[in-house]
């Protein structure tokens, strides 16, 4: 379902939403439903708006709606990094709907904590860590194409909580993103696992879709958005696009915020 969006959207929006249960380790209310619609059932996520707590750096909105912005940000890069996500009513008032993604239990581990003096081949390292026993350890990510094109997606949208649980490695071979509720401030709150690239080179195909990202924010997705975002919200997302052209390069982690989300995982 995931790889027909057109079918999964429609889904999403018209289909009967029955609740099942509630996750209940998530902070906010995030319900496990599934969505019937002409004989077709699949699972999904539903977050009612009513089920969020108020936070203080995101005055404006609510989080269901940044998800969907989200969503919309990944859908217009062409990485399809987020699985099919709206806006709609459901049992328990508006919300966010998105289609579950299962993840593989085959697929290889992603993060990882390696000898301090330095990481293996193939990974790349995000800090130094203090594990079991007052001992050290270095905390690490695979060098993988999927995370990196993760990584450029939340310096766009500005997500301030990419934890090592909020990518699902699918059973297609795809990384989905999940949780993208605290996105999109415009102060810079970027927090995340994925710190290996800092100041690296942005690879060519990144740089095209930033180039694509910045005429469609100031037309059609930037339309799709606007319900969404404040005005301010929406200019600094046109603003961080910008910058990461310009710059070339992967974002540092700012000194005014800390840079790794807590818990990491």
């Amino acid at each position: 379902m995931a790889a027909d969006v057109p079918a999964a959207l429609g889904l999403l929006r018209e289909g009967t939403l029955t609740v099942h249960g509630r996750l209940t380790d998530a902070s906010n209310a995030v319900l496990y439903c599934t969505a019937e619609l002409d004989g077709v059932t699949a699972p999904c996520v539903y977050k009612p708006v009513a089920g969020e707590r108020p936070l203080w750096d995101f005055p404006d909105g609510n989080l269901a709606g940044r998800e969907v912005a989200a969503y919309e940000v990944s859908a217009a890069t062409g990485w399809a990094l987020i699985p099919p996500t709206v806006l709609r009513d459901g049992p328990h008032g508006p919300g966010m709907v998105q289609l579950w993604v299962e993840p593989d239990p085959d697929a290889p581990e992603l993060l990882d904590l390696q000898d301090p003096a330095g990481p293996a081949a193939g990974w790349l390292p995000i800090v130094r860590a203090e594990i079991e026993g007052g001992r050290t350890a270095l905390l690490v990510h695979r060098d993988d194409g999927r995370l990196r094109r993760l990584a450029v997606l939340d310096a766009v949208i500005n997500n301030a909580d990419r934890k090592g649980g909020h990518w699902i490695p699918a059973a297609d071979g795809r990384l989905y993103g999940i949780d993208h509720g605290v996105t999109f401030n415009v102060e810079d709150k970027l927090r995340t696992l994925l710190w290996g690239w800092a100041e690296r080179p942005l690879p060519e195909d990144a740089r095209e879709v930033l180039g694509r990202l910045a005429g469609d924010l100031a037309g059609p997705l930037g339309e799709r958005l606007a319900p969404h975002l404040t005005p301010a919200e929406l200019a600094a997302t046109g603003a961080r696009v910008a910058a990461l052209l310009a710059a070339g390069r992967h974002p540092l982690p700012s000194p005014d915020w800390p840079s790794i989300p807590w818990p990491p995982l």
